[in-house]
């Protein structure tokens, strides 16, 4: 088990210069980080791959930032950018020797509405048709796609870990697994270990985030349950550092991140690192 950054935590967008952060990523003990890429051509992946290798730090993900105008439930326009993007991304991941997809891979984020079941339906059906494109693509390559639930107020599509199984079920890829975020699921789930449980081998990325999107360990969040289901599950994955401030003002807004949740964002990274590691022993 590999403990990682998300980069939102210090920049957006990351490009090819965002590198410079890796030393220090480094020096705080972490093993991977995890890059959302928001346009393909942000970075140069051959040069991030020789940085990550310079500082003995990997790529354990590339997260997809579904923006508008990325839905693979939307316009046959935004089917088509989306898969667009996300092949790119893809092809990124070679390059950086990155292993996984993560994140919201269905659905533009914030598109949240009541839908009547049989437009849902469709949708699922829509999405599925797409993934399935997406995975023969990502199976070619050697990589896994990790889909997201997302709390209710960021999408009506994709909520708990329940219908994360079903998609995937239907999509029914060898390379299709499920991503687990605490944040989330302490809004969605009754049970997160169960919800861990359920899930089982179909797990393939985990954020541990705090309950207020802050430093995990500093929260309301009861850890010892879902440190104990990870490892009854025989997870091997990584166990990411997912947390936004108002230092990175457009992740701040587009998480509604309104207020200081830590002293410093420094702060999130080291001692939720030291939580975090502490706890998994």
């Amino acid at each position: 088990m590999r403990f990682g950054i998300n980069s939102f935590l210090f920049t957006s967008p990351f490009t090819t210069k965002s590198t410079s952060l890796f030393p220090k990523f480094v020096r705080w003990g972490f093993d991977t980080i995890e890059i959302p890429i928001e346009a393909p051509e942000h970075i140069d992946s051959v040069k991030v791959r020789k940085a990550l290798d310079k500082h003995g730090l990997a790529c354990g993900s590339v997260c997809a930032c579904m923006g508008p105008g990325r839905d693979f439930r939307g316009s046959a326009k935004d089917q088509r950018e989306a898969m667009k993007y996300c092949k790119a991304l893809i092809d990124h991941m070679v390059n950086l020797g990155c292993p996984s997809l993560i994140g919201p891979v269905y659905s533009v984020v914030g598109k949240a509405d009541a839908v009547d079941p049989k437009e849902q339906k469709r949708e699922f059906a829509l999405v599925v048709k797409n993934l399935k494109v997406l995975c023969a693509y990502a199976e070619k390559k050697g990589v896994q796609i990790c889909v997201e639930p997302l709390n209710r107020f960021e999408t009506d599509f994709l909520n708990t870990c329940e219908k994360g199984l079903r998609l995937i079920k239907a999509v029914n890829s060898p390379v299709l697994k499920l991503h687990l975020d605490t944040f989330h699921m302490n809004i969605e789930e009754k049970n997160q270990a169960a919800a861990i449980r359920k899930a089982g081998k179909l797990l393939g990325h985990f954020h541990a985030c705090g309950s207020d999107r802050g430093t995990p360990g500093n929260d309301h969040i009861d850890w010892t349950p879902i440190v104990k289901a990870l490892k009854g599950i025989r997870y091997k994955g990584d166990v990411v550092i997912e947390s936004f401030t108002t230092d990175v003002k457009v992740i701040a807004r587009a998480a509604a991140i309104w207020r200081r949740m830590e002293p410093t964002r420094e702060e999130i990274a080291v001692k939720g690192l030291k939580f975090l590691k502490k706890a998994f022993k």
